[in-house]
């Protein structure tokens, strides 16, 4: 759910370097520099995240997730989100009302157009 609310209609180009882009997609540069946009903020410290993050790829390598190589970054979002319920006292119930809002607004934004949570107030 958070992967969704972090796709928007308009992002810069990605980074590359010389093996090609940084990123595999968009979102995943979005959730990289939420990351370290809260670290910078004093949410959490760099060692409270890489543990965070760590904690959450043992936990799927131990549940049988296999590494393919492109789930690297969902592990990201959970910790981000782990992290930030912890921090900040939200609870999951809390993000996950958000995340469902995010995606109304998504589904009723027309193509091209920002996507603005206020847009989860319409019907679908």
């Amino acid at each position: 759910m958070v992967r969704d609310m972090l796709v928007e209609a308009d992002f810069p180009a990605l980074p590359r370097d010389a093996d090609g882009p940084v990123f595999r997609e968009p979102w995943e540069a979005k959730a990289f520099a939420v990351a370290v946009r809260l670290a910078e903020a004093d949410v959490f410290t760099w060692a409270e995240w890489t543990q965070a993050l760590s904690q959450e790829i043992a936990a799927a390598q131990a549940a049988g997730e296999p590494d393919l190589g492109d789930t690297y970054y969902m592990y990201w979002l959970r910790a981000l989100e782990v992290l930030v319920a912890r921090k900040r006292g939200i609870r999951g119930v809390d993000i996950d009302d958000r995340a469902e809002e995010w995606r109304i607004a998504y589904l009723n934004t027309p193509h091209g157009q920002p996507v603005e949570r206020t847009a989860a107030q319409k019907d679908l």
